[in-house]
């Protein structure tokens, strides 16, 4: 299902179950979802890696920080030189200079990675928020 209004996009990328059907430059499992929701503020993937598999390099970004959120299973995280065990509900905040890597450990391993350029965000929700004068059909 693909949906666009004029102010949203709507796609559905299917279960998580089937990541693995998913690849980018070699890598199962990863799906980005930028291009097709049009986002122009951020960039966001999709990961499912499978036990015992991990990133098969570690990288770094010029100018995008990332945030790692981890839904289900259970890893490892690299972050310069450094290794921690991950699991459902960690959250991980990596700068652009940051070396990163992650491995899942006994169990698949579903996590949602969102990159954006660091030092962008110029207010928070508080800020930026407003009400508007519209009902939903549950209010």
């Amino acid at each position: 299902m693909e949906v666009q209004g004029e102010n949203y996009a709507v796609a559905q990328i299917g279960s998580f179950e089937n990541l693995l059907q998913q690849e980018f430059r070699g890598i199962k499992g990863k799906r980005f979802i930028g291009e097709e929701l049009g986002l122009t503020g951020c960039e966001v993937s999709i990961n499912r890696l499978p036990p015992g598999k991990g990133m098969p390099f570690v990288h770094a970004h010029r100018k995008n920080e990332e945030l790692y959120i981890v839904l289900r299973g259970n890893g490892i995280f690299y972050a310069d030189g450094n290794e921690f065990p991950v699991c459902e509900g960690s959250l991980i905040r990596v700068d652009p200079k940051g070396g990163r890597a992650l491995a899942a450990g006994d169990q698949d391993l579903y996590f949602i990675c969102i990159q954006t350029e660091a030092g962008s965000l110029s207010q928070a929700t508080l800020e930026d928020g407003f009400k508007v004068e519209a009902r939903t059909s549950w209010m």
